[in-house]
């Protein structure tokens, strides 16, 4: 263990306070203090089970300190035919096993091209048969969460094995840990989207993964509601590219709070510029527009989004 002091990046605070997991927390404070990972249980007095869960928070956190894991891609798999299908039928009775339960919780036959999908979820991507169950069960919820009746395809169930192999999820601790914290984040969008005023309806799958990335960047409803408001001020409603490059200037420069926010966000007035001609989205860069803001909407106009008003 080394006696230099710790300085823990706000950002990470923010997200073991979210995680809500003591354990984690211990954890990484023990790995960041040169615990030896492999004495981290008898050192902080976990089970097993407690370290395993422990250490699957930290790493779907990002925080556990390890190389970064290979990205498996489908454009890498083995082209799996028929005859290994038949072949893992008849040798490994795990697998009819696997796919007996997909097509009975699925409610239809798989077909053979569907079969060398979970052949490759099985083989290429190692998942065990229990996890692989697992995966086919939050897959068919997180469907369910969309409307009655709808059961996911074969190919998104693959989308989110290839995810799940990504971030290492491979036990049922894992799995629990993941998907845990994916209620936690359906929650907190939940309250994203009252603080957007637009929860009288669903999220796109691309507003989703927006607000879901903000939120792995360590902001809460204050900050997302700062942001929120410099955008209706500037915008006139909810622009939600220039949303996101509002907070994404902020966590480039490291302002992950109000008060960093008001701090860091602030620069000289700038000369008042004239009004926008109609019909065309322009940007006005008043005197509530500080340094980090002018950042971001000047990506956005290299991108072409808006139009800098003349």
């Amino acid at each position: 263990m080394t006696d230099q002091d710790l300085v823990i990046p706000a950002q990470e605070v923010r997200r073991l306070l979210a995680a809500a997991c003591p354990d984690a927390a211990l954890l990484y404070l023990y790995l960041h203090t040169g615990g030896d990972a492999a004495k981290a249980g008898p050192a902080l007095r976990f089970s097993e089970r407690q370290l395993d869960y422990a250490s699957a928070s930290l790493r779907q956190m990002g925080l556990y300190p390890e190389p970064e894991p290979r990205h498996l891609m489908p454009s890498e798999a083995p082209s799996y035919t028929e005859a290994d299908v038949t072949r893992e039928y008849t040798t490994n009775p795990e697998f009819p096993g696997m796919v007996g339960e997909a097509q009975r919780r699925l409610g239809r036959i798989l077909s053979t091209e569907e079969l060398k999908i979970f052949l490759c979820i099985y083989r290429y991507l190692g998942l065990p048969v229990e996890v692989i169950s697992i995966l086919i069960h939050y897959c068919i919820e997180k469907n369910r969460a969309r409307g009655p009746g709808k059961m996911p395809s074969v190919r998104a169930i693959e989308k989110e094995a290839y995810r799940w192999a990504d971030l290492g999820i491979d036990t049922l601790e894992e799995a629990a840990v993941y998907m845990q914290n994916q209620l936690q984040l359906q929650s907190r969008a939940g309250r994203i989207r009252q603080v957007l005023q637009i929860a009288d309806r669903r999220l796109t799958p691309g507003e989703e993964k927006l607000i879901h990335t903000w939120l792995s960047w360590g902001f809460g409803e204050d900050e997302i509601r700062m942001a929120y408001e410099k955008t209706c001020m500037n915008t006139g409603g909810l622009k939600w590219p220039y949303l996101n490059s509002i907070l994404k200037s902020w966590h480039e420069q490291g302002l992950t709070t109000v008060r960093q926010i008001e701090t860091g966000d602030r620069a000289p007035a700038a000369k008042p510029q004239r009004t926008q001609k109609p019909q065309q989205a322009v940007i006005q860069h008043g005197d509530e527009m500080g340094e980090f803001e002018r950042r971001a909407m000047e990506k956005m106009m290299q991108k072409g989004l808006y139009k800098e008003g003349e």
